[in-house]
């Protein structure tokens, strides 16, 4: 029988989420067909199915079903399609009901494979339930029935030609498994004495492949014939693997940027960064495109490829904003409670509850030192996080200005920031890629770059170099359209409120734009004005992502956060000040957002 490799992995769909449509996109994106293109659906009678509306179909689905399928030789299947049509009948077979499900073919890796999503419901509507021992071990058997009858039996030459390239493989190889079964307690003993007379072929290929597990200290000879295994051997032979796909994830990428970097500049993170990381996205991947865990590959500033793990679900729905270009900056995620949390635990005290407008009197009275002195402010800021703890169940609105904490409040505040952000925070600086950026009518990264009293440092190597070459050529830009000037000795000066300019030039210059298309004017808000209105939409502009605000006489736009999409089509209001958006918890109506 050839082999064929599938992965499985029951998804439970939660009421509202988008992690289904994410993954979808991400199954779709550019180069993973033959062509390098972007990857093609389709579906049980069609090579061009519609992935939305599949999406939609399942949106009250209890669970969802997600399989890999990958053939050994399957670079040898003439239609790899056709062979997963053939695997989805005869589960359909199996399982006595027809299938919705959609699949689509990936030949970016070493292994062609398809992905298939199956919904979680039957051809009656009820939910599609299938046993375990199917999905760990039947599927597969079909599916080897499947390819053994297409391209005929494995010949003993090929098995003996896979054997054999596994003697040297850098990760957990069926030579390996089979040695662990033989061992028992770990002790391997060959010799013919003791009866284990083998073909001299299988003997060859144990004692090759002892010999490569001797070199990274998983097995001893302790006499000859005789060997010790590592009882670490299976998960540090899994570990090698791992890092040896992220490796080779890592060329790819860089080969298709058409560059090549020496291999010691080469930094796996795992899921820490234990620095702030600031570079280019040049490739992004699920671990093993089953779970929603993403990898990054980004080209640092500092002269090196990172590769970082992405673990939560509030990870992957940032990632998808990173595009392929994008800048972005990748930090430590702060330990241990905020100093909100622990404000509001402070003035709860024994009791549990806390109360806004006793907050704001305590710190005026003893003169809190907030930005700007404005005290609003400052305490809804302390509402916007009760708000968003509301939602996980932590805390208890009783009334605008009452709120009850659990018993063990901080704990659960902390507990929920770990699980939302893993143990890295992902910030898009810029979805525009560097040479765009050059000559953008806006506020760029490179503007706030070359602004900032806290850059990034440039190591002027790799992407460094690019950066470096992009700021000179950026402040000729500035120079050009009047932004800057350039003094007698040759040195280009900019104001200090450069980033505001731009912002500001070019938010006028999107709204009045878009007013002739809404029949409503614009009005570009000034600070301490109020907003008041419906949160209709959002706007990709140089300067940032911006969300439209909209009410019976005008809209504006103000910069948008990512808390602001669960109020799409909501009412929302707040004030302008000077260090973004005060949006207003304290109404009756509870329509504010945070920011």
């Amino acid at each position: 029988m050839r082999r064929v490799v599938v992965k499985a992995r029951i998804v439970r769909l939660k009421l509202g989420s988008k992690g289904a449509d994410a993954h979808l996109r991400y199954l779709l994106r550019d180069g993973t067909d033959r062509q390098r293109e972007k990857g093609r659906l389709c579906g049980a009678e069609t090579d061009a199915a519609d992935g939305r509306a599949f999406l939609e179909r399942g949106r009250e689905d209890r669970h969802l079903f997600r399989f890999i399928v990958a053939p050994e030789d399957g670079d040898q299947l003439s239609d790899l399609r056709a062979f997963t049509r053939d695997m989805m009948k005869q589960m359909e077979e199996d399982l006595g009901t027809k299938l919705d499900w959609v699949g689509v073919d990936h030949f970016n890796t070493g292994h062609p494979h398809s992905h298939v999503i199956v919904r979680g419901k039957d051809d009656t509507g009820k939910d599609l339930i299938i046993a375990q021992d199917y999905i760990t071990d039947g599927i597969r058997q079909r599916a080897q029935e499947l390819l053994t009858l297409e391209l005929g039996p494995e010949t003993d030459l090929e098995l003996r030609s896979k054997l054999t390239a596994e003697i040297a493989a850098e990760r957990f190889t069926r030579i390996d498994r089979a040695m662990l079964a033989e061992a028992g307690v770990g002790r391997l003993d060959l010799r013919p004495e003791t009866g284990q007379v083998r073909a001299d072929f299988d003997r060859t290929l144990r004692i090759g492949r002892l010999q490569t597990l001797a070199r990274y200290g998983l097995a001893t000879e302790s006499e000859p014939g005789v060997w010790t295994l590592s009882d670490q051997l299976e998960p540090t032979l899994r570990e090698l693997g791992e890092r040896g796909d992220i490796v080779k994830a890592i060329n790819r990428a860089l080969k298709a940027w058409g560059e090549e970097r020496a291999l010691e500049s080469y930094s796996l993170h795992g899921e820490e960064a234990k620095t702030r990381i600031t570079g280019r996205v040049i490739d992004k991947r699920l671990t093993d495109e089953l779970d929603e865990q993403l990898g990054l590959v980004v080209d640092g500033v500092d002269g090196r490829i990172h590769h970082v793990m992405l673990g939560s679900e509030a990870m992957a729905s940032a990632a998808e904003e990173a595009s392929i270009g994008a800048i972005v900056e990748i930090a430590p995620a702060p330990a241990g409670p905020r100093p909100a949390d622990r404000n509001i635990a402070q003035l709860a005290g024994t009791s549990g509850e806390y109360r806004p407008s006793i907050h704001r009197a305590i710190a005026e009275a003893s003169r809190v030192r907030v930005p700007g002195g404005d005290y609003d402010a400052y305490v809804d800021s302390h509402v916007r996080r009760l708000e968003a703890l509301r939602r996980a169940g932590i805390v208890e609105r009783i009334d605008a200005d009452h709120w009850r904490l659990s018993a063990d409040f901080e704990a659960g505040a902390a507990d929920y920031d770990a699980q939302r952000r893993g143990r890295v925070m992902l910030r898009v600086l810029s979805t525009l890629d560097l040479e765009s950026q050059i000559d953008a009518n806006g506020a760029t990264w490179l503007d706030r770059e070359m602004t900032s009293s806290n850059r990034a440092p440039i190591v002027r190597a790799g992407f460094g170099a690019e950066v470096d070459r992009a700021m000179k050529q950026r402040r000729e830009t500035l120079v050009e359209m009047g932004h800057a000037r350039r003094t007698p000795d040759n040195v280009i000066r900019a104001p200090g409120d450069l980033v505001s300019r731009l912002e500001r030039s070019e938010i006028e210059r999107v709204g009045k734009s878009m007013a002739a298309n809404k029949h409503a004017p614009f009005k570009m808000k000034a600070e301490g004005e109020r907003i008041s209105g419906v949160f209709t939409g959002t706007t990709n502009l140089i300067s940032g992502k911006y969300a439209v605000i909209e009410n019976a006489y005008e809209f504006t736009l103000v910069p948008w956060r990512p808390v602001m999409d669960d109020r799409l089509g909501r009412q929302i209001s707040g004030v302008v000040r000077d260090s973004g958006i005060s949006w207003d918890f304290t109404r009756t109506r509870g329509i504010g957002i945070g920011m």
